[in-house]
């Protein structure tokens, strides 16, 4: 956590801002949670360790961290802004069934050099990107086919 902390404080300091202890505690929780979380969810986690610690204070800091390129922010199709580690983790893209919501991270080296060669052949300056795919997962579609009881 040095690294990112180091890297929000000076994100902060370019924005005039400091890192208060609430802040670093938001920043803390989000950084130990393994998962993608929406505003309300990182709220309620933190919550429970520190109950003085408003929601609003959560959001605001929430966005100062996807600003400072710690978080970005995904929609896995349920209307809901999830938030998820950047800094220090690979890039993926996300496989997202419309059915049951469930999602799957997936990292594959060709699409990643097909969007880069489509860059450079239109000479195209990438600031950030990321692929979502929409269907019905396999246990969905087991499921669905599974006989109909009367």
């Amino acid at each position: 956590m040095d690294k990112t902390l180091n890297l929000f404080i000076d994100f902060l300091k370019k924005q005039n801002l400091k890192l208060t202890k609430q802040r670093e505690e938001v920043l803390g929780v989000f950084l130990k949670t393994e998962k993608h979380l929406t505003v309300e969810e990182l709220y309620n986690i933190i919550k429970k360790k520190d109950p003085h610690i408003g929601q609003a204070t959560v959001f605001r800091t929430l966005k100062l961290i996807r600003e400072a390129g710690i978080a970005t922010e995904a929609d896995l199709g349920d209307k809901k802004i999830r938030y998820e580690h950047r800094y220090g983790h690979k890039h993926h893209d996300h496989l997202i069934c419309i059915k049951c919501g469930r999602f799957i991270e997936v990292v594959e080296p060709e699409i990643e050099k097909l969007q880069n060669k489509l860059c450079r052949d239109f000479r195209f300056l990438v600031e950030r990107h990321r692929l979502e795919i929409f269907g019905v997962c396999q246990q969905c579609r087991r499921k669905d086919r599974r006989p109909k009881k009367r």
